[in-house]
């Protein structure tokens, strides 16, 4: 998968745009990150609920899923650009979008 439909795939929500974090090229929602590329690992960031999610990501799909110490302590993970499916980017952006909007927006979504 490419960044660019990543990202796409990302825009399908509400209220997410194309922008920037520490410089690198990021979806947010109302100004919050839910994810990014690294291009210095050349995979995709995703804002996770918690911390705890990485073992069980990396565990149950380690060839998409791994974590450097960077991210270490941080609720986010890193995804294999070449391994992710569609399917598997548009679960993993909804539940970043559900982590990351506010309590409103999401409720207006859902009942809409």
């Amino acid at each position: 998968m490419k960044w660019e439909e990543f990202v796409a795939i990302a825009l399908e929500l509400p209220e997410v745009e194309e922008s920037a974090s520490y410089g690198r090229p990021a979806v947010k929602v109302r100004g919050k990150f839910m994810a990014g590329y690294n291009p210095n690992e050349n995979a995709f960031v995703l804002r996770l609920a918690s911390v705890e999610e990485q073992d069980f990501l990396i565990e149950m799909a380690p060839q998409i899923y791994y974590i450097t110490s960077h991210y270490k302590g941080y609720p986010a993970i890193l995804a294999r650009p070449g391994k992710m499916t569609k399917k598997e980017a548009r679960g993993r952006l909804a539940l970043a979008w559900r982590k990351q909007a506010p309590k409103a927006l999401v409720k207006k979504s859902d009942a809409g």
